[in-house]
């Protein structure tokens, strides 16, 4: 029952996946939360990840943003990265990872979604057939308050980790 929450890979943020692992495995693209994910909420985008853009995309791999945010939000993010998006995208609604896959031409076996969040990125991509990894959300060390569902996420975390079939279902993506 809760398996429709569990990502297939957990890691530490979007700087420890191995992106030439993925091409190999077979991925062509790769669906990208931005806020919490690739920058602290609401920020512009940074060197390093404009930096990764550009490495994934030399890979050969195609990248997406779909997000929640307005598209006025999403273009200032992508002032130096060239990636098409979508832009309130009713996360975890299936529509905007369906359409994502379609606007990039590719299928769903092909395309992988990372985020931060369990109930919106996750469950979104599980709902869509999409494998998915969850990465660390971005914390600023002195941020003390979490929400409701960061808690509720923790709970998951845990139970996710006592299921061992559960984890690993893409295989080794680490650096």
């Amino acid at each position: 029952m809760l398996k429709i929450l569990y990502p297939y890979e957990y890691a530490k943020s979007v700087f420890s996946i191995d992106y030439e692992k993925l091409y190999r495995m077979g991925y062509k693209a790769v669906l990208f939360d931005i806020d919490n994910t690739l920058v602290h909420h609401g920020e512009d985008s940074t060197g390093e990840v404009d930096a990764l853009f550009s490495a994934i995309h030399d890979i050969g791999l195609k990248t997406l943003l779909l997000s929640n945010n307005t598209e006025e939000r999403i273009q200032r993010f992508l002032r130096n990265i060239d990636s098409p998006y979508i832009h309130d995208a009713g996360k975890p609604e299936t529509a905007g990872f369906l359409r994502a896959v379609e606007m990039l031409g590719i299928k769903k076996e092909e395309a992988v979604v990372i985020g931060d969040q369990i109930f919106t990125d996750i469950y979104g991509a599980n709902r869509s057939g999409i494998d998915n990894i969850l990465v660390e959300y971005m914390r600023y060390e002195d941020e003390k308050k979490i929400g409701i569902r960061r808690n509720l996420e923790k709970i998951i975390l845990k139970l996710y980790g006592l299921n061992k079939s559960c984890q690993h279902r893409i295989g080794d993506i680490y650096r």
